[in-house]
């Protein structure tokens, strides 16, 4: 005790903080920053020196500036150096490792189950709605009792927080669980899906109190009442209360897995589909809430976008659409996200055939942006082309599987000569040959200009095609191509294809079937006539190649035996033919030579004759055909005129061997004798007297008729040229033209239409300038000069005279003359004599009523009159004739007054009020009016079109309409004279039979008019009234007599060569006009064979097989050649149509099906090639439902059995094979079923058919997946080319298959799981490596979903609605890495997974092999109900143990982990490592002295970069607040120990005084740092000032911060004193410091400028040596 009885104060120690570790575990080596004073140090040590001048320490170095680098370096290059250091380290480690205690075993209980009675049950169930209770005082155990729905109710009632309840279900769960986990089989989320199924029947049941009133029932007697649950405000708020807390819970249990997801959500996509409108509302927005689960799996999306779209159009076409806005707006957004994020969902052709249109409508719209900012508007705009981009790809591809839009094949051999004779045939008078583009413009003969010419020279020839203009088409279109190709090849500088051409046509001419025929030798010399006028063919260079070759059999062999043994004449002729010998020697014999030198001509005679033989058979021939020539035309050769009867139309067939001879004898006499002497004969002809004139029109006439007979046109041209010379009378002239109108469409083809208009202009001056005009020669000239050749002035110069003639004829008047209706003149006529009466009539009237516009028609109308009289006034017919002649010859003159002629008039009374008069003449008057039409045709008065077109067709129509006795009695003699008159004017050639034409004069007028019937457009008409013929013959009303005669006009009219010319020239019109009728509800059905019939003689030759019978295909076959195929098909079209009628009938069905059967079967066994398929399914579009019911099922039927036929070794060959014959089968079943994908309507397939082809195709398609899987292990080779092939045409047919509605049969059911798996592996094999297929992968996975949508639920199974059934199932890990990114994307699609739970996604079990790595095994299972919530140790005690974070600490001080929550660590392989994380959140950025004592005490693995280290150790912030605010927290305990700098507030939730006094720990500025592997660190490596005091730097309380000013100010003494001086001093130099109360982030201008003022004042020293 010292004095006072106060005790001495003690003696101060020096004592570490309790947190400080020790720098050794056993070495008592200190504390780390604590250097207590010891005896015997220097600084102890009072010495004379250290109290006068202080405690100087000698210097480590000799100077400052001196470093250890060069020998740190020389050490370090050392060859052992650096491994020493590893080794070091290692050991450190190491013994650091061992060191550390192990993770102790898990101590985890579950908290069991406990039956309570209900009164402690509802006590506990209190307790749990209490927050104020914690858990862990009722984890002990839980309640048993109470299970689904129930215990849902429970929870609800109590208003237990759903936090609590999660835990509460979550550890039932367990419990229930528990006895099931020690099981082989046991599935840690199998109680997932059973709760999956609580929470959703729970929902279900909710929602199925949401019911909406039923539709009144009319007939109801009982009144209905309604009452929903949502309609009572106390009842709504219940259920809402109810199903809002149930949706609490499932979005925890869902977010956590302790529902399973796919089995939620499989649900909640079908109750979007099963849902009605009321419930619709609720179930949409939990769609919205989980639609993310959905997206990554498509069997989920694909029926969830489905059931929104139904639900959407459900919506807008109920009454309910006004209410229900905000449901509408979800789905649509639902579908939208859906489709952007899964496109493939939609891949779909169901969901784009039902909803197409509203999926594209709900896509593209919105996309406008109000406002005018470029950027948004450009924003907008991408993003509307990205969903366009997307909605076209996925619109293409159901296209696709639906075979819409198939793409064209190029054009075939056949397609092509299809094409090509579409163009020929449309060669007509008006027609420009220059532009007929049938070859390339290319100058070089290329394989397609070979084909073309070889396609042309057998259409110019071919008995199949009709008129006697093509030869010399072909000859003109080849010229044209060959001056073309010369031109081109002059400025290219290369050769002329003259000997190509040269080479081509000889080839055909040797090797043509068509040229070979016997009976198309006439047509082949013909042609190559032609061809050797242009220069085309060279005769001479033929006949040497034929001799250079060593041709045999081109000598007529003994022929001085033929000209002895048979004479001469036709017998020789005919004998020389027919002997035997090469096809040369015909050709040779017959091809005519145009101005040919006389050595070609003589060669030519060695060749056939021989040298000795001095008369040839031409020599003959000629004589002969001279004579007959003499004595036709006796004029010409100085004789006189024949008299007698007038020649008829057949005086040719008295000469025969003109008709008879070889072309090379006909040509040659026309064109080398007739012609220069009927040129010399016109030369001789002095003036012009109606008598030369008559003589030079009976000679042009007759020359003209037998040229044209033997088909020399060339020299009826230039006959006609020549005598247009020389016309000077009308009738001449008119005959001349008449001739060239006739035969226009030959001078079209040859190209000389520009000579014709020429000579015509000429004419038609010469003319001109005699003061005269002829109607006939301008309009001719019109005609031919079709704006084309004239030049411009001598056209405006033809219309000028054009309208100065129709002035000069009907002059204008402001007051034209009046007409009376009844003409008393007209009628006197009939009894006037005077031959000249007339002409005289005719010009009286004219010049009385030549300003009335009428006149003409009036005249017309009292003819017609006079015309019905003279059979009263005349009884012979001879007479009547002889009247009726009279009227004509004035009629005649009455046309030659009218500037247009008298045609418009009388076509214009016909069909006015002349009809009702027509229908009321005499069978008498009839014959009368019969002479005067057919006298006016044939001099060009009236034309035959207008007499057909106003007369006949109405007639025809009104026959074919009659459906009475009594109108037909009346309409027999109309119609029997309109047939005779149609016979006159088409069918009759012969003279002398009392009516026009009287002789061949007449005739030629005649014909001449009769061309134009068979011309467009006058042909189409008579085509559209030909089956009023039909009609007529089938009328039962009608006469027999008159139908038999009806149907002989009209199979008479089907043999005429321009009639059939004219129906291949436009064979759609034929089939328009035929298609009309029958598709015409007023033609009974019972018609419509007839109908077909006379169809078939149309388009077939009767002359050569007769009508083909379209049910018979074999027959029908035979004539796919580009020359018939265009007629059949139109045959078999019509024939089908026929027999789908025939099906609807009782009374045919059995027979038409019969028929029907036989030709679909037929159609699929004969049709082999892609051309033919393609025909014939044109044929078979617009046919009804039934017949592409027969075709369809006919043709699955033929690939099942070209499916079965294809077994073979080698299995890439036999498929090869397959594909080739089925894939055009399924072209043109596709073809035959387009037309009804239109209204989603296909037609229905044969059950045994489905289940058989669906059989093979699955067997193929799994044979295909094994012989593809080999391939592709083999490396690459063509196999796997056609492999793939195959294997996208089974994806193509089986896609077809699912198109078609039907029912799956069981077996189908059983074989779509293999066959969906089989599809899988497919897309695998071309996904990747040797057999990848950038169009085979998207196909089949296209193909897969299709299969997978189509393939029917299981209506009557128990288990729930499974949408992954048949979807693949493979873990995604496996597919190959090798995959493009982009595939494996959309196979992740496929699987059957939904979205991994976060706590285990990317998860893996691992082990260790022998060398210690790593290895990955199974993925880990989400154990929800396992994994149940730490709740900490029972109240009482410290959960986190003796430190305070829930580490516990050994003896010796290292923390240690304790295992007790319900995931063991030992999982994770967890080990101490005595390490500890420094956090960049758990200190202050910019306190960075703070953040360097953390890291001096102790080792970290805070990871931080070179330039945060370098910025942290070389500048100390000023803090002014953090200094201030711990200067006033330590005030009066300097005497304490000194507390460490550190942050403001608690680091590491934890570091209280309390826990400071029980033990000693890590710094609380650390939650994570170990006590045993502290390091110096930086706080070596600073150096201090020895005035500073040590205890400031090293210790700290946890509630203080540092005082850097006082660090970074002070340069001598000590204590608080000083401190406050120098912060007084510093706060007056810098005016921006601001001291404030307590921790505070310091502004940048105060940093800096502090910065600058303790870097004055710093002192560097030497670090105190330890």
């Amino acid at each position: 005790m010292v004095k006072g009885g106060k005790d001495p104060l003690p003696i101060y120690e020096l004592r570490p903080p309790e947190w400080l570790p020790k720098a050794h575990i056993s070495g008592d080596v200190g504390y780390i920053g604590i250097y207590p004073p010891r005896p015997n140090e220097v600084e102890e040590v009072l010495t004379e020196r250290n109290l006068q001048e202080g405690l100087k320490l000698p210097g480590e170095v000799e100077a400052e500036h001196y470093s250890r680098n060069q020998d740190i370096r020389k050490r370090l290059m050392h060859e052992d150096a650096l491994s020493e250091l590893e080794n070091f380290m290692n050991q450190i480690f190491a013994r650091k490792a061992e060191s550390m205690p192990s993770i102790p075993s898990s101590s985890f209980r579950l908290p069991s189950r406990a039956t309570l009675n209900d009164a402690k049950r509802q006590a506990w169930f209190a307790d749990l709605a209490n927050p104020d209770i914690p858990l862990s005082k009722l984890g002990k155990n839980v309640p048993h009792g109470a299970k689904g729905h129930d215990l849902l109710d429970l929870l609800h009632t109590n208003n237990v927080a759903i936090p609590r309840a999660v835990w509460f279900l979550r550890v039932f769960g367990a419990n229930e669980s528990a006895g099931l986990r020690n099981k082989p089989s046991y599935n840690p989320t199998q109680y997932s899906i059973e709760w999956a199924n609580v929470m959703t029947s729970y929902m279900k049941k909710q929602l199925g109190e949401i019911a909406l009133p039923s539709a009144p029932r009319l007939l109801a007697s009982i009144k209905q009442t309604f009452k929903g649950v949502l309609s009572d405000s106390e009842t709504r708020q219940k259920w809402l209360a109810r199903f809002t807390y149930c949706l609490s819970l499932l979005r925890t249990f869902y977010a956590e897995g302790l529902v399973d997801n796919r089995t939620f959500l499989a649900w909640l996509v079908q109750q979007m589909g099963i849902c009605n409108l009321a419930q619709a509302g609720f179930v949409v927005r939990l769609g919205d809430e989980y639609l993310d689960g959905m997206l990554v799996s498509r069997a989920l999306t694909r029926p969830f976008v489905e059931a929104c779209l139904a639900k959407l159009v459900e919506i807008e076409g109920s009454a309910a659409k006004e209410f229900l806005p905000t449901t509408a707006n979800i789905l649509r957004t639902l579908i939208s996200r859906s489709f952007l994020a899964l496109p493939e969902s939609c891949i779909s052709p169901r969901i784009y055939t039902q909803y197409g249109a509203v999926l594209e409508e709900i896509l593209m719209e919105n996309f406008a942006v109000d406002g005018s900012e470029a950027a948004t508007q450009q924003n907008a705009q991408v993003l509307r082309q990205t969903v366009a981009d997307t909605l076209s790809d996925v619109q293409r591809r159901n296209e696709a599987m639906l075979f819409q839009h198939l793409p064209p094949r190029v054009l075939g051999s056949l397609s092509s000569a299809l094409s090509d004779v579409k163009l020929l045939n449309s060669i007509s008078g008006n027609t420009d040959m220059s532009a007929v583009a049938l070859f390339d413009d290319s100058s070089e003969i290329s394989p397609s200009f070979s084909r073309k010419l070889d396609f042309l020279l057998t259409w110019s020839v071919t008995p199949l095609q009709y008129g006697d203009h093509r030869p010399y088409a072909a000859a003109c279109l080849l010229q044209l191509w060959r001056n073309k190709a010369e031109e081109r090849a002059i400025r290219r500088d290369a050769p002329a294809p003259d000997a190509q051409i040269q080479d081509l046509l000889f080839d055909w001419l040797d090797g043509s079937d068509v040229a070979g025929e016997p009976g198309n030798l006439p047509a082949v010399a013909l042609l190559y006539g032609q061809l050797v006028k242009h220069e085309l063919f060279s005769f001479e260079l033929y006949m040497q190649r034929l001799i250079a070759r060593g041709e045999t059999g081109l000598s007529f062999s003994q022929v001085e035996a033929h000209l002895s043994g048979h004479g001469t004449g036709e017998a020789l002729i005919w004998h020389l033919t027919q002997e035997d010998g090469s096809r040369h020697r015909q050709f040779l014999r017959w091809i005519p030579l145009h101005n040919s030198e006389a050595s070609v001509i003589s060669q030519r005679k060695v060749i056939l004759y021989g040298f000795r033989v001095r008369e040839t058979p031409e020599d003959a021939n000629e004589r002969e055909i001279r004579k007959e020539f003499r004595a036709l035309l006796p004029e010409l050769f100085g004789g006189e005129p024949r008299t007698g009867d007038p020649l008829t139309t057949t005086f040719w067939k008295s000469c025969t061997h003109m008709l008879a001879a070889p072309r090379y004898e006909q040509l040659k006499t026309t064109k080398q004798w007739l012609l220069p002497t009927y040129r010399k004969f016109l030369a001789s002809q002095g003036e012009p007297t109606f008598e030369t004139d008559g003589v030079v029109l009976r000679i042009f006439t007759l020359s003209t008729v037998m040229m044209a007979r033997i088909r020399s046109y060339g020299a009826i041209l230039d006959m006609s040229l020549c005598t247009l010379e020389y016309a000077n009378s009308g009738p001449l002239l008119t005959a001349v033209i008449e001739t060239i109108r006739q035969h226009i469409e030959v001078w079209a083809c040859m190209n000389r239409m520009r000579e014709v208009a020429s000579a015509l202009w000429t004419v038609h001056q010469t003319w001109r300038s005699r003061g005269s005009q002829n109607r006939v020669l301008l309009k001719l000239l019109a005609e031919v000069d079709n704006d084309r050749y004239l030049e411009p002035a001598a056209r405006e110069q033809m219309l000028s005279d054009i309208s100065a003639f129709s002035h000069a004829l009907f002059p204008t008047n402001e007051n034209p003359d009046t007409v009376p209706p009844v003409l008393p003149e007209i009628l006197l006529l009939a009894t006037d004599p005077n031959p000249e009466a007339p002409s005289l009539l005719a010009n009286s009237l004219w010049y009385k009523y030549m300003t009335s516009p009428d006149w003409a028609w009036k005249v017309w109308d009292n003819s017609v009159a006079s015309l019905r009289q003279i059979p009263a006034m005349i009884e012979d017919v001879a007479g009547r004739r002889a009247c009726a002649l009279r009227y004509a010859a004035f009629l005649l003159h009455v046309d030659q007054h009218l500037p247009r002629g008298f045609d418009e008039q009388i076509r214009a009374w016909f069909l006015g009020s002349g009809r009702n008069e027509v229908a009321a003449l005499t069978p008498d008057a009839w014959a009368v009016l019969t002479v005067v039409l057919l006298f006016l045709v044939c001099y060009g008065a009236l034309t035959t079109t207008t007499v057909l077109e106003s007369l006949v067709y109405p007639v025809w129509q009104a026959g074919a309409g009659v459906a009475a006795e009594e109108q037909a009695q009346g309409l027999e003699p109309l119609l029997t004279s309109v047939n005779t008159l149609f016979e006159h004017l088409l069918l009759r050639d012969e003279c002398g039979t009392g009516l026009p034409p009287v002789d061949v004069f007449e005739a030629q007028g005649l014909q001449t008019r009769r061309r134009d019937v068979f011309r467009e457009p006058h042909f189409c008409s008579l085509v559209a009234n030909f089956p009023a013929l039909v009609l007529i013959e089938q009328n039962r009303y009608l006469p027999e007599a008159l139908r038999a005669a009806s149907m002989a006009m009209r199979r008479t009219i089907c043999r005429v060569s321009v009639f059939r010319q004219g129906i291949y020239r436009d064979l759609d019109a034929v089939r328009l006009a035929f298609e009309k009728l029958l598709e015409s509800q007023s033609v009974p059905d019972e018609l419509h064979e007839p109908l077909v019939s006379a169809l078939r003689l149309m388009l077939n030759d009767p002359g050569q097989d007769g009508p083909v019978n379209a049910s018979e295909w074999s027959s029908a076959s035979s004539l796919l050649s580009p020359w018939k195929l265009a007629a059949t098909s139109i045959e078999i079209r019509l024939t089908i149509k026929q027999l789908g009628e025939g099906m609807s009938r009782d009374s045919t069905r059995l027979a038409a099906c019969a028929s029907l059967d036989k030709l679909a079967t037929a159609v699929f066994f004969h049709c082999k090639s892609p051309e033919e398929a393609d025909f014939v399914a044109e044929m078979i579009t617009d046919v009804d439902r039934t017949v592409a019911e027969k075709f369809v099922n006919a043709g699955l039927r033929r690939i099942v059995d070209i499916f079965r036929e294809s077994e073979g070794a080698n299995k890439i060959e036999s498929m090869t094979r397959l594909v080739s014959s089925a894939g055009e089968i399924l072209r043109l079943l596709a073809n035959i079923v387009a037309p009804f994908r239109r209204d989603a309507s296909l037609p229905q397939i044969d059950g045994t058919a489905q289940d058989h082809l669906f059989s093979v195709l699955c067997a193929k398609i799994a044979e295909m997946t094994e012989v593809m899987a080999g391939l592709v292990q083999q490396g690459w080779s063509e196999d796997i080319s056609a492999g793939s092939q195959a294997v996208i045409f089974l994806a193509r047919l089986l896609q077809f298959y699912l198109g078609f509605p039907g029912v799956w049969s069981q077996q189908a059911k059983d074989l779509a799981e293999e066959l969906c798996a089989n599809l899988t592996r497919l897309s695998l094999i071309h996904g990747l490596g040797e057999g990848l297929n950038l169009l085979a992968f998207p196909l089949i996975m296209d193909t897969l979903c299709y299969t997978l949508d189509e393939i029917p639920a299981d209506t009557k199974a128990t288990a729930p609605f499974d949408p992954f059934k048949y979807y693949p199932e493979f873990n995604l890990s496996d597919l190959p890495s090798e995959m493009p990114p982009e595939y494996k994307a959309r196979l992740r699609t496929m699987l059957p997974y939904v979205a991994l739970n976060p706590a285990v996604q990317d998860l893996v079990y691992t082990t260790r092999d022998a060398s210690g790595s790593v290895v990955s095994t199974v993925p880990v299972q989400n154990r929800p109900w396992e994994w149940t919530e730490y709740l900490g140790d029972v109240p009482g005690t410290d959960p986190r143990g003796s430190d305070g974070h829930g580490h516990e600490s050994s003896n010796s001080g290292r923390p240690s982990v304790r295992n007790t929550a319900s995931l063991s660590l030992d999982l994770f392989e967890t080990r101490l490592t005595g390490d500890r994380i420094v956090r960049a959140a758990d200190a202050d950025a910019d306190d960075l002295m703070a953040e360097e004592n953390l890291r001096a005490l102790q080792d970290d693995l805070y990871a931080e970069g070179a330039f945060r280290r370098d910025w942290r150790e070389t500048r100390l912030p000023l803090d002014d607040g953090r200094a201030s605010s711990g200067a006033r927290s330590h005030e009066g305990h300097d005497d304490g120990p000194p507390p460490l700098p550190a942050f403001g507030g608690s680091l590491g939730g934890g570091g209280t005084g309390d826990a400071r006094a029980n033990s000693r720990r890590t710094s609380p500025a650390s939650s994570a740092r170990s006590g045993g592997s502290g390091h110096f660190g930086s706080v070596s490596s600073r150096r201090q000032s020895p005035a500073h005091p040590h205890s400031r730097l090293s210790v700290s309380t946890t509630s203080d911060v540092i005082d850097v000013d006082a660090l970074e100010g002070a340069t001598s003494g000590s204590g608080s004193t000083n401190k406050r001086k120098t912060m007084n001093s510093i706060a007056e130099e810098e005016d921006e410091i601001q001291i404030v109360d307590g921790p505070g982030p310091a502004s940048r201008a105060a940093k800096r400028n502090r910065g600058k003022t303790a870097s004055k004042t710093v002192t560097t020293t030497r670090s105190r040596k330890k």
